[in-house]
């Protein structure tokens, strides 16, 4: 007995702090899969794999497959349409998860955000090499003709100003956006800075180019929608407890080098 009990406790020991690394979460019969989707134009974040054109790449992805083995349930990242759709996929419960969105208030009717955000990124003013325009501040954009993607948000407070004040014009991908701007169809395009980067160069697109001052600074954040059957404190929980675990490690950061590197090479081939 006495021999036994050191190498029970040894055993013990050794239990809980395995379990304190890699803790074994409980299955939840109500939610044995989450399905995810975000913005296909989204670059190193997201793109479709163009092995599997159902399947979503990219940074977000790659996240999204460590929170799953964080929370113990399996997720999927899928191709569900163009950003808007996806938007819509969300309200109606079709998809559960959105590797990626600003905040907005109307969005807060259908769907939860989850803290820490992913990243937090830069949406800047792209224009041409040409143009006279210097970007300064908001109020600069008000005499020009703006172009933008369909459903794509830059903040709250950007957002409501531009509503006001502002003639943007949407169509469906950046790409259109892009290739709009250096035809002159628009004086400006508004878009995040690194996806943009990544498209003009896929694209081959000369004599444009982004503002050094960003319109907006905004957190890119998970989100689970209202409608998903897995959306309950216990769910929620565990991918808020995940994502500070990840973000405190910096792993982004990581996924983001790797991600920048396959999208170039995806593209140079």
């Amino acid at each position: 007995m006495l021999l036994r009990q050191p190498l029970l406790l040894i055993a013990c020991l050794a239990g809980l702090w395995h379990g304190g690394v890699h803790a074994q979460q409980p299955v939840l019969a109500y939610c044995k899969e989450l399905v995810a989707s975000g913005n296909s134009e989204y670059p190193p974040f997201l793109w479709r794999d163009p092995h599997d054109e159902g399947r979503l790449i990219g940074a977000n992805a790659e996240l999204m497959q460590e929170l799953a083995q964080e929370i113990g349930i399996p997720i999927r990242v899928n191709y569900v349409g163009p950003w808007g759709r996806v938007q819509e996929e969300a309200r109606l419960g079709r998809i559960d998860l959105i590797a990626g969105a600003f905040f907005t208030l109307p969005r807060l009717e259908y769907m939860d955000y989850v803290y820490p955000a992913i990243r937090n990124t830069r949406t800047v003013i792209w224009t041409r090499d040409n143009s006279k325009f210097t970007y300064r501040k908001w109020s600069d954009l008000r005499p020009l003709r703006g172009i933008t993607v369909i459903n794509n948000s830059f903040g709250e407070a950007f957002d409501r100003y531009a509503k006001r004040n502002l003639s943007i014009h949407a169509v469906p991908s950046v790409e259109s956006a892009l290739r709009m701007l250096t035809l002159a169809r628009g004086d400006y395009v508004i878009y995040e800075e690194a996806p943009g980067q990544a498209y003009a160069a896929k694209l081959g697109l000369k004599g444009i180019h982004p503002s050094q001052t960003a319109i907006s600074n905004e957190d890119l954040l998970l989100t689970i929608s209202h409608k998903s059957p897995c959306n309950t404190g216990e769910v929620r929980g565990r991918l808020a407890r995940a994502m500070h675990k990840l973000t405190e490690t910096g792993r982004m950061d990581a996924l983001l080098v790797q991600y920048i590197q396959r999208w170039r090479d995806q593209n140079e081939r």
